[in-house]
This record gives structure tokens, C-alpha cells and sequence, in this order.
């Protein structure tokens, strides 16, 4: 009893569920996450060098392939990342690694600089099944916001805004 009292603290943790229905707990998530990074980090290789998608990419695998390789524990690299459960980021980099097939085969950075798309302003009706969204107006501090910067007076609408602004109170 005291033996496995004294180990206790010694031994990881371990993740009974994710508690979220359909994801099972992966027992070697660390492992597993740090493959899946590392082959991100190779397919993206195949994107144009200069292209934002790769840049983004690259930089938010870097990150997090670096978390799992300083912490060994899962509870860190969930508290670390701040992007939920090991189990979820494992999904996130499955979906990853298509989404970058999928973008290698529609090559969207291909585009001819000398390509030309029509763009047709009309007023013709909007057909019955396509949803139409009207957003709400913007609000006021909005327009202000954009007129100070129009006029070069944008300074003032920043002070006006920290004027205007309630303090709320501490909890």
C-alpha cells in the first residue's frame, strides 16, 4: 500500500475519456501527434514557397510540434496549446494533411498573372434557393472610426474611444 502510494505521483496520469462522443481516448497521443506534425511539416513542403496557406501552416505545425516535443505529458501539451484535447488535435491534423492534398490538386495559387474574371454587377433577382443575407447595419463608432482615418485624425477618435469607454468593475 505505501509502495503504490509513493508511485503515485511518479506515474502520468491517465485519460479515462475525452468526453466527447465518437472520440475515443488516444493512449499515445503525444507519439502520434508528433507524427502527423512532422508529416505535415514534409507535405506543405510541395506548396509554393511564398504562399500564405504554406507560411500559416508551417508556422502553427512548428509550434505545436515544438510543445509536444518539450512536454511529455498530455495535460501540458493540452494546457500549453490551448486549442483543446490531444484527441481533437489529432482530428485537426488528420484534416490537415487532406485539406493539403486537396489544395495541391485545385492549385489555387496556378493562376495565370494575366487572367482575367468576369465580374457581373446586375440587379437581377436572386433565385428562390440560394439563401440571401442581409448583414445588419455597422455600428456607429464604426463610421467615426473610418471617417478619422480618411481625414488623418485618427488619434483623436482613439482618445474620444477611451473616453467614452465604461471601466466595469472588478470581480
Amino acid at each position: 500500500m505505501f509502495l503504490r502510494m509513493a508511485s503515485r505521483p511518479l506515474m502520468a496520469r491517465v485519460k479515462e475519456t475525452t468526453g466527447i462522443v465518437g472520440l475515443e481516448v488516444v493512449p499515445n497521443a503525444r507519439e502520434v501527434l508528433i507524427g502527423l506534425y512532422n508529416k505535415t511539416l514534409k507535405e506543405i513542403q510541395t506548396v509554393p514557397e511564398d504562399e500564405g496557406y504554406r507560411k500559416a501552416v508551417e508556422s502553427f505545425t512548428r509550434h505545436r510540434l515544438n510543445v509536444c516535443q518539450e512536454e511529455h505529458d498530455w495535460e501540458a501539451i493540452e494546457k500549453r496549446l490551448g486549442c483543446g484535447q490531444v484527441e481533437e488535435l489529432i482530428e485537426e491534423a488528420k484534416d490537415e494533411l487532406k485539406l493539403i492534398g486537396k489544395m495541391i490538386e485545385w492549385d489555387p495559387w496556378g493562376v495565370p498573372d494575366d487572367y482575367e474574371c468576369e465580374v457581373i454587377e446586375n440587379d437581377a433577382p436572386v433565385p428562390k434557393h440560394v439563401p440571401l443575407h442581409r448583414p445588419g447595419p455597422l455600428p456607429e463608432e464604426f463610421y467615426k472610426t473610418l471617417e478619422a482615418i480618411t481625414s488623418g485624425t485618427l488619434q483623436d477618435v482613439i482618445s474620444l474611444s477611451k473616453k467614452d469607454a465604461t471601466v466595469l468593475p472588478k470581480v
